[in-house]
C-alpha cells in the first residue's frame, strides 16, 4: 500500500512527515529507496531544523545522493504538492503485476508439438546425414566344402550339378575337384565365396545341400576351411597362384575365386 503525504513544503505537511519519521529511518523499508527520492524531490528547500526527524532524514538522503545514489525500488509513495503535479512512485503491487503480464507474452512452450517447419527441418537434417554417410562394405568369406555322396554308385556329375544349382543372393560357387575317399568312393571338394551379411554356411548346408532335391545325391557336407577374404596386395605372388592350381587340380582362371587381392589362408594349410 502506497504511503501518502501532504505538501511537505507546508507547515502541516512537515509536521506530519516529522511525526512519521520519528520511528523510521526511511520512508519505506529498511534502506533508502525510490520512495525516499520521491519525497526528497518534493522539497523546494531544505527543511527547517525545528523538524528534527525530517532534517535528519533529509540530510541522510542528500548525503547518499552525493555519494552513490539510491537504487532500491521502494514500496510506493505519494506526496501532494501545491506547486505542480504531485511526486509519486508506483505501488509495489502494481509494479509486480506489470512484469507478470509481460511474462505471459514471453512464455515459450518448450514441450509443445513440433511445427511443420520444425518437422521439415529435422527431416532435411536426417536426409543430409544419411546422404553424407558412407555405406559400410559387407565382408566376404571363402569356404571350402567337402560334399560326400551316398555310395560309389552316385553319379558325381549330377551331384555337382545339383550343388551348383543352389542359388542364393551373395553366394558364388567356385572351382571344384573330385577327391578319392576309399572303396571307389569319391567326394566333391568345392569352393565358394559368400557375402557374410547375406549367406550363412550352416543354413546353406542344412536347408539346401542336405535337403530335397539335392539330398538325393548328397549324404553330408563338411566345412573344410572357412576364411575371411581380406584385401592384401602382398598376396599377389606366383606362390599364391600356384597353391590354388595345385590344390584344386585345375588351371587358374576367372572361375577360381582367388582374384589378385584375395587371401584365403586355408589354401596353405590343407
Amino acid at each position: 500500500m502506497a504511503v501518502s503525504f501532504a505538501n511537505v513544503n507546508s507547515e502541516a505537511g512537515l509536521k506530519k512527515l516529522d511525526e512519521y519519521l520519528l520511528t523510521r529511518s526511511y520512508i519505506t523499508g529498511y534502506q533508502a529507496s525510490k520512495d525516499d527520492l520521491a519525497v526528497y524531490s518534493s522539497f523546494s528547500a531544505a527543511p527547517s531544523s525545528k523538524y528534527i526527524n525530517v532534517t535528519r532524514w533529509f540530510s541522510h538522503i542528500d548525503a547518499l545522493l552525493r555519494l552513490s545514489g539510491v537504487t532500491a525500488e521502494g514500496q510506493g509513495v505519494k506526496v501532494e504538492s501545491s506547486a505542480g503535479p504531485s511526486a509519486s512512485t508506483p505501488d509495489v503491487a502494481d509494479t509486480a503485476a506489470a512484469p507478470a503480464a509481460d511474462d505471459d507474452d514471453d512464455d515459450v512452450d518448450l514441450f509443445g508439438e513440433e511445427t511443420e517447419e520444425e518437422k521439415k527441418a529435422a527431416e532435411e537434417r536426417a536426409a543430409a546425414v544419411k546422404a553424407s554417410g558412407k555405406k559400410k562394405e559387407s565382408g566376404k568369406s571363402s569356404v571350402l566344402l567337402d560334399v560326400k555322396p551316398w555310395d560309389d554308385e552316385t553319379d558325381m556329375a549330377k551331384l555337382e550339378e545339383a550343388v551348383r544349382n543352389v542359388k542364393m543372393e551373395g553366394l558364388l560357387w567356385g572351382a571344384s575337384k573330385l577327391v578319392p575317399v576309399g572303396y571307389g568312393i569319391k567326394k566333391l571338394q568345392i569352393m565358394l565365396t559368400i557375402v557374410d551379411d547375406l549367406v550363412s554356411v550352416d543354413t546353406l548346408i542344412e536347408d539346401h545341400l542336405c535337403a530335397e532335391p539335392v539330398n538325393e545325391h548328397v549324404q553330408s557336407c563338411d566345412i573344410v576351411a572357412f576364411n575371411k577374404i581380406c584385401k592384401s596386395p602382398g598376396m599377389r605372388t606366383s606362390k599364391f597362384h600356384t597353391a590354388a592350381v595345385t590344390l584344386l587340380g585345375c588351371p587358374f582362371s576367372e572361375k577360381l575365386l582367388f582374384y589378385p587381392y584375395y587371401c584365403p589362408a586355408f589354401l596353405f594349410h590343407l
